[in-house]
């Protein structure tokens, strides 16, 4: 066994240990937090692959936002968990059984890729050069499949839109801000210095008059 294949065992084998975690974990933080470490070694096994270009995308885009959101997401955010739990023994059966055959669908597959032979890849004009899957996935993405990237830069933009317009819209049951007019604040508007006269209080007459008797 050379050095590649124990990397990839070690890696494999804290990926599934953290994937279980993640569904056995009984608070959503540490779930969140084994996911993260799931997303890492899946990283890593593609960096073994050399895949580079999707090792740091799954790091920058599911470890560095997606999964940095659902942290903050979840600590915000008052979670029964005891409600959460209720039921979960009545539905594990048919949950259990869909699981299988999911997992023996994956197993079939994956076995019959490893009993594959490896195709031989040959570049035209690269021979005996070292090639870059990052150019050449930017090549592909931006001359063959332009359209559809151009169409899912359309569908984010419309969809950070509408973000954007549902957070801002005022609404009855909901506070609201107003950004320009948190910019132009003064210290008028927040402070005010009112004077007031000194006024004796009943603990103070009483105290004078203690000192008299």
């Amino acid at each position: 066994m050379d050095a590649k294949t124990g990397l990839f065992y070690v890696f494999a084998a804290l990926l599934l240990f953290a994937a279980f975690k993640v569904i056995t974990a009984r608070n959503p933080v540490h779930a969140a937090l084994y996911l993260v470490l799931a997303f890492f070694q899946a990283a890593a096994i593609w960096i073994l692959l050399k895949a580079e270009f999707l090792a740091i995308a799954l790091v920058l885009v599911y470890v560095g936002a997606v999964m940095v959101l659902f942290l903050f997401v979840v600590m915000m955010l008052d979670i029964n968990l005891d409600g959460v739990r209720q039921g979960f023994w009545r539905h594990f059966p048919l949950a259990g059984t869909v699981g299988a055959i999911i997992a023996l669908e994956m197993s079939y597959v994956l076995m019959g890729g490893f009993r594959e032979p490896p195709k031989s890849v040959t570049v035209i004009g690269q021979t005996g050069a070292q090639v870059s899957n990052t150019k050449e996935l930017g090549k592909v993405l931006y001359s063959e499949y332009l359209y559809p990237l151009e169409i899912a830069a359309v569908i984010l933009l419309v969809a950070i839109i509408a973000a954007i317009a549902l957070t801002l819209r005022e609404r009855k049951d909901s506070k609201s801000q107003n950004p320009s007019e948190q910019v132009r604040v003064k210290r008028a508007d927040r402070v005010a210095l009112v004077k007031m006269k000194p006024v004796l209080t009943e603990v103070t007459n009483t105290v004078s008059q203690e000192k008299k008797v």
